[in-house]
């Protein structure tokens, strides 16, 4: 979720023009930084996890990749990859797969739409903990949603982060959306992005992030550690209503009782 106050979306006000002036005007330091910063390492660079092991969410929600609809609709897209993978291909022709704009009708909530529109603040913590409850309720999904919050860097919070997704990487009955700070990931926009967690490969301590914000990014790998401290840093008070949130792990697992 990010909003009109991305500075980079700017680089495409006025492209006609640039052609006319790039050849005499030196590149900006912000156009000559890498795609992604020292701690995201994009899929295509690294894929042996993906190919030697069975990698069950990654290949849960890789069919139904989204892209976010809006700048700040990552909730959404997050959401409906989350349901499509629980679900799975429907078995009939006329059955319909989530989309976001499906989801919001099926939801009908006017704030999630207010907030996920073109422009829009995105959502909060809390606010994101119904939606998925929503979400699970209208789809006719029964599952059981545990969260994690983590309040340090602590090795022992860092212990219960890498618990529940060893425990998330035991199956495709359950899958992990993050709430979490996108820059201290990528290097580049400080505020808060939700998207789902699409593998973890414990022997290297690092996560893979199947990142919605696909104007811009493609799947990347994470250390633990780096992903624990992108939960923690709280939003910016730019940012509005959303300052000084902080993040977390929500983990929803098919069957059992939804609570």
């Amino acid at each position: 979720m990010h909003g009109p106050l991305r500075n980079r979306s700017l680089r495409l006000a006025g492209c006609v023009l640039a052609v006319f002036i790039m050849a005499a005007s030196p590149p900006r330091a912000e156009d000559a930084r890498p795609k992604l910063g020292p701690d995201a390492i994009p899929l295509q660079q690294s894929h042996d996890f993906i190919r030697e092991q069975p990698a069950p969410d990654f290949w849960a929600l890789s069919p139904y990749y989204e892209a976010q609809a809006t700048d700040s609709a990552c909730s959404l897209a997050a959401v409906a990859m989350l349901v499509n993978a629980l679900r799975g291909l429907p078995p009939h022709a006329n059955d319909q797969l989530a989309t976001q704009s499906g989801l919001l009708q099926a939801v009908d909530d006017a704030a999630w739409t207010k907030q996920t529109a073109q422009g829009g603040p995105g959502v909060t913590w809390e606010a994101f903990l119904g939606y998925v409850a929503k979400s699970l309720k209208a789809y006719g999904i029964v599952a059981q949603v545990t969260t994690l919050r983590p309040l340090d860097t602590t090795p022992a919070t860092l212990e219960q982060v890498r618990a529940l997704l060893r425990r998330n990487e035991a199956s495709d009955r359950d899958i992990v959306l993050a709430y979490f700070n996108q820059g201290v990931l990528t290097g580049d926009w400080d505020g808060p992005h939700i998207s789902p967690v699409g593998a973890y490969d414990e022997a290297r301590a690092r996560v893979l992030v199947m990142d919605v914000d696909r104007q811009w990014y493609v799947p990347y790998w994470s250390s633990d550690e780096k992903f624990l401290a992108a939960m923690l840093r709280p939003t910016p008070p730019r940012l509005g209503a959303l300052a000084g949130e902080t993040g977390g792990l929500i983990r929803i697992e098919r069957g059992g009782s939804a609570r």
